[in-house]
């Protein structure tokens, strides 16, 4: 009798601690870009369902995450800690890129995720949707702290069963041994499953079909409902995108369709927890992993950067916090991290972290309550790698230090000026000595990394002798002034004037874009993948270069027809130069150095005017540590230009050096 009134009095303890616990469902998004959705400030993409959440709750404008693109960023959320600290600051390559000493590997084992936590807790946890934190059986969901588990373990996943299982049939029947991971069927819990709706949707009925079944339990529950929209590949219902009919780009308007699907789910899951009564003690957290890609259709505006870059639309997102009665209706414009997720959660649901787990955020639920600064000075840092050198910033409360493309140190007012347009480190060199020592010193908590998304980049690692910490952390100052940034959203119709970049590039639209059509932000975006990839060293002056050969009518667009001309004529060996400048009737103009400044004749392939000159000359002072002096760079282009017109040949440079090397 004693043990039935025991285990009685245990069950009703349990039953009322589930009933004083929140449910926590946390839903991110993939590559979803700062105005993809209405809340974050989107002109033309509309999410109801999703706006009527955050307006109710806390829209928080500052909202980080840990990494500026997919893997790390989600091993950071799950693990509370930078992916550098663990060696996870890479992707995970895909299964089908046939790398098999990474393919088994993973977040480390020893990283308690903050399921774990939860689920040790006494939660219900679920996860449905994207992984990608390792594939073999160690590093499954199922053994990192999640009871349920539906979705893919990869990076990304096509969108419509119809299509993919049947590409996915045809590589299986012709042998293939590493099949695209896009293809693969999704699982749960271990087995393959058979879809027949749309991706998004099958997702969204998956995760209500999950808060009935919690709702059936004694205990509250965790769902992780991770969307792969709006990532590759571009996917959308035509119904979808028949409802935003007003956006003219299609690429923006697939955008739009990938998310109305994610809105509706959103949707479904809201009525899910109102039905089953756990809408009113469920938390929901809404973000996305990292920024969105330009050259797909997102907008990051009104942030500079994309997807990847370490300046704030590369790692700032769409961020909202809801709980009826707990969660006040505000915007929350302080910095909040993803790092913060894993103390906060797991004291709300007093949970027993590890004594010996190291977590690089805190508990911020009492701060966002109050409206009150979270970060009290504590920095929020973003770092990617290139192969020679690494992509670096480091936030302060008001104040941001970047380093990009490996040029001096930038220093911005991040609160008044979020688009990082005015460059204020002339003005207060101390502060941006200040905060680059205390980066440098959180630099020191990195580790070698575990893996490497291809091969090209391992080698670029080894090769170049990453990370060059050293360089990269000396606290120069002088950049040069960023281009200004234009969005697929604000395409402006009639412009009073182009702005040309340094290399002759029309930085902005004069029309507006069609289908096929990139901006030199567009192109540049897309030419970065691609290099990196290739692992190629990141020359931003030959990209732009390349645009404006391409751009043959001036309109700051490279159409596709333009493009593809552009690459014929590369392929026959025909030479793409820009055209020739306006003859000058009168003398060239001089600088006090001596250097012809316009091109008198029209530029070859291996010429450089003294413009060009000057912006590859600054990369090369830069990479080596030099103080800049430009009225050296000058003098020696002047020697150069022999027949002085204004043009440094490869013929003349050549000999120049020649010269040099002699002396």
């Amino acid at each position: 009798m004693k043990t039935i009134i025991t285990i009685l009095l245990a069950a009703t303890s349990l039953s009322a601690l589930a009933a004083n616990r929140p449910n926590i469902l946390m839903i991110m998004c993939d590559d979803l870009g700062y105005a993809d959705v209405g809340f974050s400030g989107s002109p033309d993409i509309r999410t109801p369902k999703m706006d009527s959440l955050a307006e109710a709750g806390t829209i928080c404008t500052s909202g980080y995450v840990t990494h500026s693109f997919c893997g790390p960023s989600r091993m950071g959320l799950l693990s509370g800690r930078y992916p550098h600290t663990f060696g996870g600051q890479f992707n995970l390559p895909p299964v089908h890129a046939g790398i098999e000493e990474y393919n088994k590997l993973g977040i480390p084992e020893n990283e308690t995720l903050i399921s774990t936590v939860l689920q040790d807790a006494g939660y219900f946890t679920g996860i449905i949707g994207k992984w990608h934190l390792g594939e073999d059986p160690q590093y499954h969901p199922n053994n990192r702290g999640f009871d349920d588990f539906y979705g893919f373990l990869g990076g990304g996943h096509n969108y419509f069963p119809e299509e993919y299982m049947k590409a996915y049939a045809a590589q299986k029947a012709a042998g293939k041994q590493h099949i695209y991971d896009y293809l693969i069927p999704l699982q749960h819990n271990g087995q393959p499953t058979v879809e027949d709706e749309y991706l998004t949707d099958e997702m969204s009925q998956h995760a209500v079909g999950f808060i009935k079944q919690a709702a059936d339990k004694d205990q509250p529950f965790f769902l992780y409902l991770a969307y792969n929209a709006p990532h590759t590949p571009m996917e959308a219902k035509a119904d979808d995108m028949a409802t935003h009919a007003h956006i003219a780009n299609e690429q923006r308007r697939t955008v739009a369709g990938m998310m109305v699907a994610v809105d509706r789910g959103v949707g479904m899951v809201a009525d899910a927890l109102k039905e089953t009564g756990q809408f009113n003690n469920t938390l929901i957290i809404f973000l996305a992993d990292n920024g969105g890609r330009a050259d797909k259709g997102s907008s990051n505006q009104p942030l500079r950067g994309v997807k990847g870059d370490t300046f704030e639309g590369g790692f700032r997102v769409p961020m909202f916090w809801h709980w009826p009665g707990k969660i006040p209706a505000q915007k929350y414009d302080h910095p909040v991290s993803a790092l913060d997720f894993y103390p906060t959660l797991a004291a709300l649901a007093g949970a027993k972290i590890p004594a010996d787990k190291e977590l690089d955020g805190k508990d911020i639920l009492k701060a966002i309550q109050a409206g009150a600064d979270c970060r009290n000075g504590d920095m929020i840092y973003s770092l990617r790698h290139r192969n020679t050198f690494s992509d670096i910033s480091a936030r302060r409360g008001d104040w941001k230090v970047v380093r990009y493309a490996n040029q001096p140190w930038r220093l911005f007012n991040i609160t008044d000026d979020p688009g990082e347009t005015k460059d204020l480190a002339a003005q207060n060199p101390e502060r941006v000595t200040e905060m680059v020592k205390q980066a440098k010193a959180w630099s020191r908590t990195h580790t070698e990394p575990r893996w490497f998304h291809a091969l090209p980049a391992r080698d670029a690692w080894n090769n170049n002798n990453m990370p060059n910490f050293e360089n990269d952390f000396q606290p120069t100052i002088g950049a040069l002034k960023l281009p200004a940034v234009t969005y697929i959203t604000d395409v402006p119709a009639a412009p009073a004037a182009s702005t040309v970049s340094s290399s002759g590039a029309v930085a902005q639209p004069q029309r507006a874009l069609k289908t096929g059509d990139q901006t030199l932000e567009m192109y540049i975006a897309k030419e970065k993948v691609k290099w990196e990839k290739n692992g190629w060293p990141w020359k931003q002056e030959n990209v732009e270069r390349n645009f404006a050969e391409v751009d043959v009518n001036r309109d700051g667009i490279a159409s596709g027809k333009e493009r593809n001309a552009w690459f014929d004529k590369k392929k026959k060996g025909i030479s793409t130069a820009l055209p020739a400048a306006t003859p000058q009737t009168t003398a060239p103009a001089v600088s006090a150095t001596g250097p012809v400044r316009q091109p008198q004749r029209e530029l070859k392939k291996g010429d450089q005017s003294l413009e060009m000159y000057i912006a590859k000359e600054k990369i090369k002072w830069e990479q080596k540590g030099w103080p800049w002096k430009q009225e050296n760079v000058e003098r020696n282009f002047a020697e150069m230009d022999v027949n002085r017109d204004g043009i440094a040949s490869g013929k003349e440079r050549n000999a120049w050096y020649a010269k040099k090397a002699q002396k």
